[in-house]
């Protein structure tokens, strides 16, 4: 998946504006990949499976700045390219997996928002499929069939039916069938004003049953209780459009652990159990579920997903497994930090970008590399506190300083006493031992 090579001048803006706010770019993460190869190919062996018509679910463990949502949304790009359909959502106060005041369907309509495909990587993508699809069943009618006219348009209705018919087996799949075969008759007739009240309906915005019925002639709308049934639907029906499956992204699992009530607390627990289980018991097919959390927010056994038995007895390791030896089949993929070596790879990398952005030659030498490094890494509580997002921003900090300032030498920026000082006041040949292991 890593890149090398002439970055876009679009991508490399986007990367170094991005990471030097310490956000993750949503593109261009191929070209600064490094590191967490194991944790990746276990988590593209889930996208295989989910293709074949299984389902994954994955909590994604690390401290804040760890590349922990880096890591998600490297696997979310991977997806879209590779034909999937990927919904993602931040978790926040007013967007959770259950709640009394729409929590839950503020998350379904975020992650309906954001969902994304290969050619609409950005989002709002369900109109898109929803035409794909209709014209994947003219395309099918066509090869098998001269008809035309009105009798080419009554063949296609009945593959329609055809599909929506499959859907009806599944809990709420009756109206989500209804919805597709009026968005169908919204198509042929032209008519955008009705295309427009199905992708409301589909999106999750009516306010009441009854206006929906007015609407659409559809008694139902999605609820906090109905809406990850309707992400299963949409796995199914994303399917039968031609693609492979439907990825769930779901980010900042600590916005749960933050809820002070331990009855809506332990209510989110339960939705989570509840689509872990359907996972495991081969209850929903082509979906698979990341979500990302800290230690504590999984760990904490008061607040945190282990205060609720029933998912602690389920996701607790093993005996055998450490910090060293990883099991990468279980449901927790715990992230560690980025390794000096790694992060020396990374920093390289970026230099080279913003050279390629900004059209000039890096002149930073390899031992002005290890330089910065050991000065990050020997900051006072570095050893527990560092992390790659912290180091990411102040590199890019310092080479921004370097370009608009040639004159200044690394030394000047980083101040002149900060390495001794940093070390101890080691000498030169101590730090060179030191950092042998830079040597590439």
């Amino acid at each position: 998946m890593n890149k090398t090579g002439q970055v876009p001048s679009r991508i490399a803006n986007i990367l170094m504006n991005a990471l030097k706010g310490g956000v993750v770019p949503r593109v261009g993460l191929e070209y600064i990949t490094v590191g967490r190869t194991q944790e990746i190919a276990a988590l593209l062996h889930d996208i295989e499976m989910i293709e074949d018509g299984g389902a994954s679910f994955r909590f994604i463990v690390g401290k804040y700045g760890s590349g922990k949502s880096f890591l998600l949304q490297t696997i979310r790009n991977y997806a879209t390219a590779k034909g999937f359909a990927v919904v993602d959502a931040d978790l926040s106060p007013e967007r959770r997996f259950a709640g009394t005041k729409g929590q839950g369907l503020a998350t379904y309509k975020e992650l309906i928002q954001n969902l994304s495909t290969k050619s609409k990587p950005d989002g709002g993508a369900l109109p898109l499929i929803l035409e794909k699809w209709i014209s994947g069943i003219q395309a099918s009618v066509k090869a098998t069939s001269s008809a035309s006219g009105d009798e080419f348009d009554d063949l296609v209705e009945r593959q329609i039916y055809a599909v929506a018919s499959s859907l009806e087996g599944m809990v709420n799949g009756f109206e989500f069938a209804k919805a597709v075969v009026a968005y169908w008759k919204a198509y042929r007739q032209d008519d955008a004003a009705m295309k427009s009240n199905v992708l409301k309906w589909f999106r999750g915005e009516y306010p009441s049953r009854k206006e929906a019925k007015d609407d659409l002639g559809i008694n139902f709308i999605v609820t906090d209780e109905t809406w990850y049934d309707f992400l299963k639907l949409f796995a199914t029906f994303l399917v039968g459009a031609g693609y492979k499956g439907l990825l769930v992204v779901i980010d900042e699992l600590v916005n749960i652990f933050k809820i002070s009530n331990s009855i809506t607390r332990a209510n989110n627990y339960e939705k989570i159990l509840t689509m872990y289980n359907d996972v495991l018991q081969g209850k929903a097919s082509h979906i698979g579920f990341l979500m990302g959390g800290t230690p504590q927010c999984i760990e904490d056994k008061y607040k945190g997903v282990f205060s609720y038995e029933a998912l602690r007895s389920r996701l607790a390791e093993g005996h055998f497994a450490s910090a060293d030896v990883k099991d990468l089949s279980a449901p927790i993929i715990r992230l560690q930090m980025l390794s000096q070596e790694e992060m020396y790879i990374l920093v390289e990398k970026l230099l080279n970008i913003h050279g390629q952005l900004y059209h000039y030659t890096p002149a930073l030498s390899h031992d002005e590399l290890v330089y910065f490094l050991t000065v990050e890494y020997n900051r006072v509580g570095a050893e527990t506190h560092i992390t790659p997002r912290e180091i990411i921003r102040d590199f890019i900090e310092l080479i921004n300083i370097l370009y608009q300032n040639p004159q200044k030498s690394v030394a000047e920026i980083l101040g002149g006493n900060s390495f001794e000082m940093a070390k101890g006041g080691l000498s030169d040949e101590d730090i060179h031992s030191e950092f042998l292991e830079f040597e590439v």
